[in-house]
């Protein structure tokens, strides 16, 4: 596996904009709590570190990852961000429950994304197991929180520069 023991999460500051001008909304699932939790304390942390001030980074919860997509669509129309990280974790049961809850999460994010022009990022997890989530919410792999906050930063940069 090419990511086997190497965390991802590095951000390379020089390859990304400033995130000062930016207002950031943070929908996350409190399923999976423990996971959901660490991406977003990884989202934050590296929006600030990339010059967002906490006053423009709100975090709002939502039940579970089937409903980020409306959370990231209420968020959306209060006008207040320029970018929205959607962050979830889902792991594979004994049912086909999981295949339907991701399918259905990375549809709605996607449709929230190009319905409004607005930028939704997916963090969502859908791992086999909680070792896997764990190794990629903070683990052995990084955070992918990180990722997710370096992607929001690059799309308000680029909708901005386009007058979006």
């Amino acid at each position: 596996m090419a990511t086997a023991g190497k965390n991802l999460s590095a951000i390379e500051k020089e390859k990304t904009p400033s995130a000062t001008l930016f207002n950031f909304g943070i929908v996350v699932s409190e399923w999976n709590e423990e996971i959901t939790d660490a991406l977003a304390k990884g989202a934050k942390e590296a929006l600030l570190e990339l010059g967002a001030s906490s006053r423009n980074v709100h975090i709002h919860s939502v039940p579970g990852s089937f409903e980020l997509a409306l959370g990231a669509k209420m968020l959306i129309d209060s006008g207040k961000f320029d970018a929205i990280i959607a962050i979830g974790s889902v792991i594979q049961g004994e049912t086909r429950h999981f295949e339907f809850v991701c399918q259905a999460v990375a549809q709605g994010v996607k449709d929230v994304t190009l319905q409004t022009g607005v930028p939704v990022i997916f963090c969502v997890l859908t791992d086999d197991t909680m070792e896997q989530a764990k190794a990629r919410s903070g683990g052995k792999h990084g955070n992918k929180g990180v990722e997710a906050a370096v992607a929001a930063v690059k799309m308000a940069h680029l909708r901005h520069k386009l007058g979006a």
